[in-house]
């Protein structure tokens, strides 16, 4: 009732699957599982003598601490915090606690060793995007795609007056417009699913100082490539203190772009609605207007549309923020990357309204036909490439003065024809065309569909 974001009011059971990734006790979570894991890796360093291996047992006491994460190890660390007022210090406090309650007091001097904070949070904050990103957004992409698929096939033949320049143009088929939305997603999604992303665990300024002056003899360069890789990241081993964030800028511009390609599709839609060759199926109780009982409004297009308006914008400003830092640390990412799940979530919002909102479609097929019908000029390109064929050099010129700015019935456009010096086959074939036949490969390009 009293949230500033409708992601956490009005939208929040839309968006709850997120919250696991991109809440505050999902990241002092991810960064509990990398100090862990860390030290665990730590102490399989056969050179680190003095921190003998965990047994099995341990380690799986240990790993608990991440998996069985609860909401009173949550307040436990926030209670910390208080005092020390650093958050990532408040973690390896909170460990240390939880080490002597398990008879493990004697590692606590482990924990964190020889990190900096921004080891830790470069590895929590991409993991938990990474995580969200597999687990919760890409399958609801991946339904978008295969209900645009879908829709491309089951109308493959459904002629459809094109509209280019907002005038009436070749026709095409309805199934194989949506077959251009279906193929861009899915080279975009392809991207987004090979897409590697970076991490960095290389100390205060990214030197390993504090590693190698305690043990010279590890070679700590092995060590962080083994460790990164083991939590399913690509190692960046040249950086400041921080991660330079250029792996994630890339997968928030691969977001970028299917948000683009989904705009897009709204509008196209909304446009199709409002020319009458969609309908909108009604539901019992449902209002469409205050004050205009007839109203059926595209709400659900139009709330992807804004939702996907909001995460592009939030998104460009991570992708040129985050890459950017002062000589070799500044805070002012610190604030922004705490914020990467709400572009996330307005991108997951507009992809239930576009599902939503295509279960709504009907296909006015009367419509369809009645606006090819109503169009016999659009045959004009048609009739003026045969005549090319057959060596009239006036041809386009002649078509123009006989369409241009002008609707041109079939009789119109038949009795010129007849008119035409054309081998008999090149005339019939042209009178045997019809605004409604005139769709070319249409359908044929629906099945280079992935």
């Amino acid at each position: 009732m009293n949230t500033i974001s409708p992601l956490d009011g009005r939208y929040a059971q839309d968006v709850a699957g997120l919250r696991n990734y991109f809440s505050e006790m999902a990241l002092m979570k991810y960064r509990v599982r990398i100090e862990v894991e860390y030290l665990i890796a730590l102490s399989q360093e056969k050179q680190v003598t003095e921190l003998p291996p965990f047994s099995a047992e341990d380690q799986e006491k240990l790993c608990s601490f991440y998996q069985d994460f609860s909401n009173q190890d949550f307040q436990a660390i926030k209670r910390i915090e208080e005092k020390t007022r650093h958050d990532v210090k408040a973690v390896e406090y909170f460990l240390r606690r939880k080490f002597t309650r398990i008879g493990l007091k004697s590692y606590g001097e482990w924990i964190h060793f020889a990190l900096t904070s921004e080891d830790v949070n470069n590895l929590a904050h991409t993991l938990m995007w990474r995580d969200a990103l597999k687990q919760v957004h890409l399958p609801l992409l991946t339904k978008v795609h295969n209900r645009l698929k879908g829709f491309a096939k089951r109308y493959r033949d459904l002629a459809m007056l094109s509209l280019t320049h907002g005038q009436p143009a070749t026709p095409t088929s309805l199934g194989k417009e949506f077959a251009v939305f279906a193929n861009r997603l899915n080279r975009q999604l392809e991207q987004l699913k090979q897409h590697e992303l970076q991490g960095k665990l290389a100390g205060a300024t990214g030197t390993w100082g504090a590693h190698t002056v305690a043990y010279p003899n590890v070679n700590w360069i092995t060590f962080s490539k083994r460790f990164v890789t083991s939590l399913g990241l690509e190692p960046n081993l040249i950086t400041t203190q921080v991660e330079s964030n250029d792996s994630l800028a890339e997968s928030y511009h691969i977001l970028i772009r299917i948000n683009i390609i989904l705009l897009d599709l709204c509008r196209d839609i909304w446009l199709y609605i409002s020319r009458g060759i969609f309908g909108l199926k009604t539901k019992t109780g449902e209002v469409g207007s205050s004050t205009m009982p007839h109203k059926v409004n595209p709400i659900y297009f139009e709330n992807a549309e804004g939702n996907l308006g909001i995460a592009n914008t939030l998104l460009s400003h991570l992708a040129q923020t985050l890459p950017v830092s002062r000589m070799q640390r500044d805070l002012s990412g610190s604030t922004v990357i705490r914020n990467q799940g709400v572009p996330l979530a307005h991108s997951l919002l507009a992809c239930k309204n576009i599902l939503k909102g295509l279960d709504r479609l009907t296909v006015n097929k009367i419509k369809l036909r009645e606006e090819l019908n109503d169009h016999w000029e659009v045959l004009a390109e048609a009739v003026q490439t045969v005549l090319r064929k057959s060596g009239d050099s006036k041809s386009y010129e002649r078509l123009k003065e006989l369409t241009r700015g002008q609707k041109i019935s079939r009789e119109n456009i038949h009795a010129f024809i007849e008119e035409l010096a054309l081998p008999k086959q090149d005339k019939q074939a042209l009178l045997a065309l019809t605004p409604e036949t005139y769709i070319g490969l249409a359908g044929k390009i629906v099945e280079e569909l992935n």
